[in-house]
């Protein structure tokens, strides 16, 4: 009788989990059906992107009749043959290798990251933020980092693999240390968004001098002054932030911008965090000053195409992106987790 009894009990424990397991299976099914459906709607939305900028013709216009492309700043990366962000670069051109697993979290090299409205404005943050900051290259986690160099047992690289790997095969060994940047180990903004700015600007008080009033000359906040495209604008980390409040403020805090220095320097009461001006000046940092003639960094930020003024339905639509992006990242982590207790549950069983 009590054989009997351990049988009926192990044939409802095996029912028991094999009706979890068919749940399991079940949340797995709708996981991937919702996945799709956001795919869909992803491709639909940026099917809607392309359409709008094939169909305006983008004139340019710096003021000055210097316009630095996108393409020119593309071109000086690719001179730096020796460098870490010119391999990423070819490696990311080209149509072969593009897709190799070593670029699928690497987000790109930061001058390729945002625009900038001048060439007075692109000169002076490329200066401040040097070139080995320029050619960073910016991945979305660590696991992006750990992909681009391998290490021995003796903690040498090793040269066959990650980046250097792919270097030596193209003729392009790199030289010397280079700058990676990880979002997900920055420290993000967290004070919030200008409401309804199509750019997700930071909402930063303006500075204030000890009479109350903003100083003469204050143009805006250099990290709301980085322009977004529409890929960019769209990107969030795993837990839901831009580019902005990452990368760009983790670079420019809360660094002012100045029409000339003398404005600059009359606002040094109000000026903590750094402060440059469009004519050449340059406050590091509260006390801190770089003086003498300026120089130019080879690799500067482009220039926006024609104006930032876009119809209202090409913002939402960006939004939309940028929302649907950000619920595929929560989705993909639901399908992991699923995944492994589905598994978990399956060995249980044997």
């Amino acid at each position: 009788m009590s054989q009997l009894n351990h049988t009926l009990n192990l044939n409802d424990d095996i029912r028991e989990r094999s009706k979890i397991i068919k749940q399991h299976e079940d949340n797995l099914k709708f996981l991937n059906s919702q996945s799709n459906r956001l795919a869909e709607s992803i491709f639909d939305l940026q099917v809607s992107l392309a359409k709008y900028h094939s169909n305006n013709v983008i004139t340019s216009d710096s003021g000055n009749g210097s316009f630095h492309t996108e393409e020119e700043t593309m071109e000086q990366i690719l001179k730096k043959e020796n460098s870490a962000a010119g391999v990423f670069s070819w490696l990311k051109g080209n149509a072969q290798t593009s897709s190799l697993t070593l670029t699928k979290d690497v987000v790109g090299v930061v001058a390729t990251l945002g625009k900038v409205e001048s060439d007075d404005l692109s000169r002076i943050l490329s200066e401040f933020l040097g070139l080995e900051t320029m050619l960073a290259i910016v991945c979305s986690s660590y696991e992006g980092i750990n992909a681009l160099e391998k290490y021995d047992n003796e903690g040498l690289i090793n040269c066959n693999a990650g980046l250097h790997g792919i270097g030596s095969s193209i003729g392009k060994r790199i030289n010397g240390r280079f700058s990676v940047i990880s979002l997900a180990d920055l420290r993000p903004f967290v004070g919030g968004l200008v409401a309804d700015d199509p750019q997700k600007k930071l909402d930063l008080p303006k500075p204030r001098l000890p009479n109350g009033e903003c100083p003469s000359g204050f143009v805006d906040y250099a990290v709301n002054m980085i322009h977004l495209d529409s890929k960019h604008l769209s990107f969030v980390t795993e837990i839901g932030y831009g580019l902005r409040e990452t990368l760009f403020y983790g670079l420019f805090s809360r660094l002012q911008i100045y029409k000339t220095r003398n404005e600059m320097l009359h606002a040094l009461p109000c000026i903590h965090e750094g402060a440059l001006s469009l004519d050449g000046g340059i406050i590091k940092r509260s006390g801190m000053f770089a003086l003498g003639s300026r120089k130019d960094v080879e690799v500067k930020f482009p220039l926006i195409y024609g104006g930032s003024g876009v119809p209202p339905d090409y913002i939402e639509t960006e939004e939309a992106v940028r929302k649907l992006n950000w619920e595929t990242s929560k989705l993909s982590a639901d399908k992991h987790r699923e995944q492994q207790l589905l598994d978990y549950r399956k060995g249980n069983l044997q």
